[in-house]
């Protein structure tokens, strides 16, 4: 059955759901809102489930459907195209945003909690090694999908383990030493929703925390654009040269296509600068990946996530 049918299907079934799972489960969503860019058509179902019970059981409804699941963090690193997305988008909301301290260093994080929530409730206690995490756009699910990091530290080093589940309504828990990590990614089956995570840091003092939290804020903010509508970096640094070296060094910083720019600040941060749309942000990226290809061999990655259909 083709993803067509199967959502006419699921249509067929959608009144039996919501009766079940309420404003939790809407149709024709619009994503632009939930996007850093501002950026997005609609989703055929989206759902925000309240609890980790109502998840596993709304997944297992729907599972005889067959239709794609995408899965929608804070929105910080995702481009989702005009036309929307196919399937069902799922949003973990504020139920899956808390933290709970369950030893003097360690910490218990629901995977919708904003990084900067994490790294201030840290320091609060007085635990390092968190700080770089009030620098990281976003919630903290994804920036364990992503592997995310800066300042020479990532989410690999605090990591303990996750629970997860998986498309099916089943949860389980992954120890750290079941994944493997890499830079901006790590081998997490896509079949898996974070639920929450278990993070390690370090006894110090909160004056010592907030001192270096506040030197790495400042760091970033000197380097790199803010209060924009922006998906962070664009591309992956590479092994030999950072990304918005190849892109200078290419010539591209002043590459436009409608609204869709190159940030004057930071060149690996690509800005809606007003109404452009998610085709001139993608249109932006090819461009500016094509030539630096032509120009320096490289073959840059991406880093932001793209969700959608192109149509």
């Amino acid at each position: 059955m083709d993803e067509g049918n199967k959502i006419k299907f699921m249509n067929l079934n959608i009144k039996s759901l919501r009766k079940k799972f309420g404003k939790n489960l809407t149709v024709n969503e619009n994503l632009s809102k939930y996007s850093w860019f501002n950026l997005g058509g609609p989703a055929d179902f989206f759902f925000r489930p309240e609890s980790k019970n109502q998840l596993m059981s709304f997944l297992s409804e729907i599972k005889e459907f067959g239709l794609k699941i995408n899965i929608l963090g804070a929105g910080s690193n995702t481009l989702i195209r005009d036309h929307g997305a196919r399937g069902i988008v799922i949003k973990l909301g504020s139920k899956f945003s808390n933290i709970r301290l369950t030893s003097e260093d360690t910490l218990e994080v629901g995977a919708a909690t904003l990084d900067r929530n994490i790294s201030e409730f840290a320091k609060n206690q007085g635990i390092s090694s968190l700080e770089f995490l009030s620098c990281i756009p976003g919630s903290i699910g994804g920036s364990i999908i992503m592997n995310s990091g800066c300042y020479g530290s990532e989410i690999s080093k605090v990591l303990l383990s996750i629970k997860v589940v998986d498309k099916k309504g089943n949860e389980k828990e992954i120890k750290k030493d079941e994944i493997k990590f890499y830079y901006r990614g790590t081998n997490i089956s896509e079949n898996y929703i974070i639920t929450s995570a278990i993070l390690k840091g370090n006894r110090s003092s909160k004056q010592l925390v907030q001192k270096k939290q506040e030197e790495m804020i400042l760091k970033k903010k000197e380097a790199q654009p803010s209060k924009i509508k922006t998906g962070g970096s664009t591309f992956k640094n590479t092994n030999s040269k950072k990304a918005w070296e190849l892109i200078k060094e290419s010539g591209c910083e002043k590459f436009k296509i409608g609204d869709a720019k190159i940030s004057d600040k930071h060149c690996n941060f690509f800005v809606n600068d007003g109404n452009a749309k998610a085709s001139d942000i993608e249109k932006l990226i090819n461009k500016v990946k094509k030539e630096v290809l032509f120009k320096t061999g490289v073959n840059l990655e991406l880093e932001i996530k793209i969700m959608g259909d192109e149509k």
